[in-house]
């Protein structure tokens, strides 16, 4: 298990990247038109560097859903690789299967 305070900042990473995507967008689009000036465009580098750090989607991590693991996390299941094995194992996981050669 993650320690909670980790995937707490998680939680508030995802809800900041929501509550801005609008803005942040509109912003980029600004900054690399190609008809905009060039006052316009640092007006918009300013504003964009004003947004808060966290609102941006880059800095967001992929967790498992079940125990909040960083590391080896398949982003199609978001599982983490221990969880995802288990629910293989038990035949949750549809179309998925061990591996026998």
């Amino acid at each position: 298990m993650a320690k909670t305070s980790m995937v707490n900042r998680e939680t508030k990473r995802a809800k900041l990247v929501k509550k801005h995507a609008v803005k942040r967008d509109a912003l980029k689009t600004i900054v690399s038109s190609q008809s905009a000036s060039f006052e316009e465009k640092m007006e918009a580098v300013v504003k964009l560097q004003k947004l808060p750090r966290d609102s941006s989607p880059a800095r967001q991590r992929n967790r498992c859903a079940l125990t909040g693991r960083s590391r080896g996390v398949y982003s199609k299941f978001r599982l983490g690789r221990n969880k995802l094995r288990e629910a293989t194992m038990r035949g949750d996981v549809p179309g998925l299967r061990k591996a026998s050669w």
